[in-house]
């Protein structure tokens, strides 16, 4: 099989910080900005990877979800369990120095050599996804 990711989504509660974060903090490029009534769905990928994306979308808008799912999937956003993602870099080192220059990033932990043989940090975006981000091999 020949299977690869195409798209993650994740959701945002603030399109303007979550554009901020992927294009500025992380130099993501936006591929897709589309709004509706008062929603927007941002499209977002690493540079030079025009087929790996991420969906910046409106969290809980399915119309099959109950005001009580979305009542808690507000509430896991807000403590920051609700969605993340990994990410790789050649030098998690040096992504976290410019990741950690821009104020108001949230850095959860600095660069560690994990017990599972992986150098990583993880932040957490405006919206509270976590963020992971390992050194690839």
């Amino acid at each position: 099989m020949d299977i690869t990711i195409s798209t993650s989504f994740l959701p945002h509660t603030d399109p303007e910080a979550s554009l901020a974060f992927y294009r500025d903090v992380l130099g993501f490029e936006v591929r897709l900005d589309v709004g509706y009534e008062n929603m927007r769905w941002i499209t977002v990928g690493p540079v030079g990877q025009p087929d790996t994306a991420i969906v910046l979308t409106p969290p809980a808008v399915d119309p099959g979800i109950t005001d009580a799912e979305r009542r808690t999937i507000a509430e896991m956003m807000a403590k920051g369990t609700y969605a993340g993602i990994v990410l790789a870099a050649r030098d998690v080192d040096a992504v976290f120095e410019q990741v950690q220059a821009h104020p108001g990033v949230d850095i959860v932990q600095e660069p560690i050599d994990q017990d599972y043989g992986v150098r990583d940090f993880a932040v957490r975006d405006p919206a509270g996804n976590a963020i992971r981000i390992q050194q690839r091999a």
